[in-house]
């Protein structure tokens, strides 16, 4: 099922144009109209899914399938050691399309970007806490 409204579904349909790398049967790579660094990539899964967790198996599997080889295939061509892949999962996660994607982003030496961590303050979080969230989401894994 696609959504009429969203971008990454005309693109699935062809109605907007995009530099596709690669696709398979349920997912498809291509370069970001708007990159963070030269070769900056997202593959999308075929089917709107608005979070991960709201994906099946077949198309979450057909996505990291594709992820795994254009990866490399993005670092050998962009000349880069380093990528950082990242899912922004809803809108207040950054997810600007509602519509699961994963970014390739090739990392060079002193392009000014940090680690995941360096996006965060942390916060101070006890033992107890720890403990506490471990347990709720034990439960919630046990209902599902």
């Amino acid at each position: 099922m696609l959504e009429k409204n969203c971008t990454f579904c005309k693109i699935v349909e062809r109605h907007i144009s995009a530099r596709i790398i690669s696709q398979n049967d349920n997912a498809i790579a291509f370069l970001d109209a708007f990159p963070l660094s030269v070769g900056h990539t997202l593959i999308i899964p075929k089917r709107h899914y608005s979070k991960l967790q709201d994906m099946n198996r077949g198309y979450s599997s057909a996505m990291f399938d594709l992820l795994r080889v254009v990866t490399e295939a993005v670092e050998k061509a962009t000349r880069a050691k380093a990528s950082t892949i990242a899912i922004h999962n809803g809108a207040e996660a950054g997810q600007v399309i509602l519509h699961v994607h994963i970014h390739i982003i090739p990392r060079f030496s002193g392009d000014g970007a940090g680690p995941i961590h360096s996006m965060f303050k942390r916060p101070n979080v006890s033992s107890e806490k720890m403990d506490s969230i471990l347990v709720r989401i034990k439960e919630v894994l046990e209902l599902s």
